[in-house]
């Protein structure tokens, strides 16, 4: 026996001894005593997957930090001394394949013993993930396998293991069990030891798959499988037909489209670009905020298929959220990616990250699309998380844009092959504080073309780095698709087939359903920051400078709007106050700070007026119902609560249309209405509201607030105004004329905003007014106004300056008279 203790003492020194030399540990969570309510007071367990003196020493260092007992030393329970290590399996011997069994079970039933012979006794356990790099190991096990984790490595493999990898071990505390709670359970019985061990195990299989994937097979492997697939046995002998040629032919060009689509995921690649991607992101921003990632780790608890959908900003956008992602310990998703990012040197390493690529369109090749369709299933099917952008593009005007919905019909389809799990979509919302191609889409809106990307924009951008202030990722409120579906098509599963090519009738109209709702998700996890914010107070100034106490004084009425009447608990919030939010927004060269004998001046920077429109569409949309009522207040200068709500009734719909906006909550208008009470911008005496002075600092900020919703007003007339009384006018040219007189009025009223304009803007709004059934359409598919759309008009246009209102119907009214003539 001495002797060996001896040797275990021996491989504990060793094990301390590498791991002072050669380990970095990431933990995860970052607090797990304040995040998952661990306690440092309490008898502790550790239940792990191995019995490892790397590991152990590994999780003894960071217990040592954290304050929570040694996993080293034996906890005494009653009359019994347990050690505080609970492994589920050994690791393997140096030579030959039998592994000894551990005493986990035994431990387990001396706790629970324990805890029955001491009823006063608590006992906490932990579930530790300890992982050394991410890398998935492959389905045919080979040298290349030999440091990976995925084995359960002998002494001597562990030993390499840590010396290569340990830069890269990663532990993932969990809940803790209450072993005195589990016994008092109604239905507890003398089987939990066995049911703690077996539970662990799955738990530590689907951490092991969230942070790492699935096994990877190989590209001769997977091509193989894909092509000797039904599907597309099917789209081959198609092809060959319909192409009159060989069918030998038409199978070269598959593997040749397979070749263009596939990604070709390297764990190598992704922890290379992990360290070159933290070094960027410390060089262009000043921190990345990423919130409320833990529902992710919840569903891949559960054994969900997690599908990311973020919105798009920026190409920084691919970067950003995989690498928040890799950072909070899952593994980086397969990327959708446009085929315009296929080029050198760009996309062999965008593969090697994940990124498959897609066509704009799949119209008039069958063959492609029955590959694609084969290559997603095969994705979902292994258990790969999936990342792709419903908008299909990037934003040019900082809107969320209409989702595309071939890659969630696709989804749907995949799912409708018999997916052996639950699918859940994860809406993100990206902001930033700067984003680097904003000048390029001004350009691009005032109708120069596009530019192909290439290597030379690579090195442009990296020739161009700066501080681009923060970047924000919000994980939004997951989609369950199985729930959704049952919820809103029960029978769906009498559609599963293992046939792609059949569309259930009803796939079109619960994917743009599903679509919305995903769109109206992101926009509810929107993340204010200091230049948004500025940008809605000095965009909406008269010179687009104010001084800097009423900056201030305006900075902190949006915060505690937000704060006291949110439009939804998921926006977040900065923690910075009003003052260190416009010190910050300073230093990142989009606005001056003038000084004369009265005190400081806060000006946009000329060059920024237009370019600051982008962030502010980015949250307008938190700001549409305070700004209308802000707007009618002052209009109405004494009103009740019930006008204010049937004004917003009225309005809702197409803001909602617009902009993703959830259901109007039955409280959200009086909410609103007494923070502007509570801040001292009006006054709410019972059901009676009216202004508190047309000359005080609160006119000021109540005017300020009401002009963010005045653009969208003044389209909104532009296009109603348009619609003549008995002749019919058709969409295309409702939406020319309207662009036509969206451009005039901007000319003649200073508007600098390039979405009041935008063609696809103007284009969203008209779809709006069918869908909400404000327009008659005649018997030529023409619209004509009618009853409901001259309320509508009447309301918009009280809103409206009179020298706006003027410009609009003169225009409106002589393009009437032109087209009636």
């Amino acid at each position: 026996m001495a002797f060996f203790s001896f040797i275990n003492t021996g491989f504990n020194f060793l094990a301390k001894l590498t791991n002072s030399i050669f380990v970095k540990s990431k933990l995860l969570p970052e607090d797990p005593c304040s995040q998952l309510g661990l306690k440092t007071n309490l008898p502790t367990f550790y239940i792990t997957r191995l019995n490892s003196h790397s590991d152990l020493a590994a999780l003894g260092h960071q217990c040592k930090k954290l304050g929570l007992p040694n996993p080293r030393k034996n906890q005494i329970l009653g009359d019994y001394s347990l050690p505080s290590l609970i492994p589920l399996s050994n690791p393997a011997p140096l030579f030959g394949s039998k592994r000894k069994k551990t005493n986990a079970l035994e431990q387990g039933e001396i706790i629970f013993k324990a805890l029955r012979e001491n009823p006063e006794q608590t006992v906490q356990i932990i579930p530790v993930t300890i992982l050394w790099g991410r890398d998935p190991g492959k389905e045919k096990p080979g040298l290349g396998t030999l440091l990976s984790h995925s084995l359960s490595p002998s002494w001597l493999r562990k030993l390499l293991v840590v010396i290569f990898s340990g830069r890269d071990n990663m532990i993932r505390f969990s809940q803790a069990v209450d072993a005195r709670e589990l016994l008092n359970k109604k239905h507890a019985t003398d089987d939990l030891p066995h049911k703690l061990i077996r539970v662990a195990r799955a738990h530590f299989q689907r951490q092991k798959l969230a942070a790492t994937g699935p096994k990877l097979p190989s590209k001769d492997k997977l091509f193989r499988g894909l092509l000797a697939s039904k599907n597309i046995k099917k789209a081959i002998a198609d092809e060959a037909k319909s192409k009159n040629i060989s069918n030998e032919k038409a199978q070269e060009n598959a593997l040749k489209q397979l070749n263009e689509i596939a990604a070709n995921y390297n764990d190598a690649v992704i922890r290379v670009f992990a360290r070159i991607l933290t070094w960027l992101w410390n060089k262009l921003y000043n921190g990345i905020d990423v919130r409320n990632i833990e529902q992710v780790n919840e569903l891949t608890q559960k054994g969900h298929e997690i599908i990311y959908v973020p919105c798009h900003r920026s190409h920084m956008d691919y970067l950003l959220l995989t690498h928040a992602i890799y950072q909070q310990g899952l593994v980086p998703p397969h990327i959708a990616a446009g085929v315009n990012l296929n080029f050198w040197p760009a996309g062999p390493i965008f593969r090697r990250c994940g990124a498959f690529f897609i066509r704009r369109s799949f119209k008039g090749n069958k063959l492609y699309s029955s590959i694609f369709k084969e290559y997603l299933f095969q994705l979902f099917n292994k258990g790969h998380s999936v990342k792709f952008y419903t908008e299909g593009g990037r934003s040019r005007t900082g809107r969320l844009l209409a989702p595309k919905t071939g890659m969630l019909a696709m989804t749907i389809q995949a799912m409708l092959r018999d997916l052996d799990r639950p699918v859940s979509i994860v809406p993100v919302y990206i902001g930033y504080e700067h984003v680097m191609e904003v000048s390029t889409y001004l350009k691009e809106l005032a109708g120069d073309n596009k530019k192909n990307e290439s290597v030379f924009g690579i090195f442009k951008a990296i020739k161009n780095l700066k501080n681009y202030g923060r970047g924000y990722v919000n994980f939004a409120e997951p989609i369950n698709v199985n729930q959704f579906l049952n919820d809103n098509q029960p029978n769906w599963r009498d559609s599963i087939s293992d046939d792609d090519s059949i569309k259930p009738q009803w796939l079109g109209s619960q994917v743009s359903d599903l679509s919305q709702e995903i769109m109206v998700n992101i926009n509810n996890a929107a993340a204010l920051n200091s230049i948004n914010l500025l940008a809605l107070i000095l965009l909406n100034s008269d010179k687009h400078a104010l001084s800097k106490p009423e900056v201030i004084t305006q900075l902190k009425l949006y915060l505690n709007l937000q704060a006291n009447a949110p439009y939804t608990d998921r926006v977040t919030q900065p923690n910075e106050d009003a003052h260190a939010l416009l010190e910050h927004a300073l230093k990142l060269n989009k606005l001056n700070l003038l000084q004369d004998s009265f005190g400081d001046i806060v000006a946009i920077k000329d060059k920024e007026k237009v370019l600051l429109n982008y962030y502010r569409n980015n949250v307008i949309h938190l700001f549409c119902v305070p700004s209308l009522l802000a707007r009618f207040i002052l209009q109405q200068q004494k009103t009740d609560i019930q006008s204010c709500k049937a004004l917003v009734e009225k309005l809702y719909p197409l803001f909602s249309a617009e902009w993703f906006l959830k259901p109007l909550a039955d409280d959200y208008v009086e909410t609103i209405l007494n923070n502007l009470n509570a801040q001292g911008l009006i006054e709410v005496i019972g059901n009676g509201i009216s202004l508190i002075s047309d000359s005080s600092s609160a006119y000021f900020q109540l005017d300020l607030l009401s002009r963010i919703i005045d653009c969208t007003l003044q389209r909104y007339a532009v296009v109603l105004g348009l619609i003549p009384k008995s002749s019919g006018i058709s969409r295309a040219k409702l939406e020319t004329s309207s662009q036509n007189l969206a451009q005039r009025l901007s000319l003649l009223h200073g508007i600098k905003t390039p979405e009041f304009f935008d063609k696809k803007v103007l284009s969203s709004f008209i779809l709006g007014l069918k869908e909400n059934e404000l327009l008659e359409v005649d018997h030529n598919n023409d619209f004509q106004s009618g009853t409901k759309l001259f309320a509508l008009y009447d309301a918009v246009t009280h809103l409206l300056s009179p020298n706006v209102l003027q410009s609009i119907e003169l225009t409106t009214s002589q393009h009437n008279d032109k087209c009636i003539g």
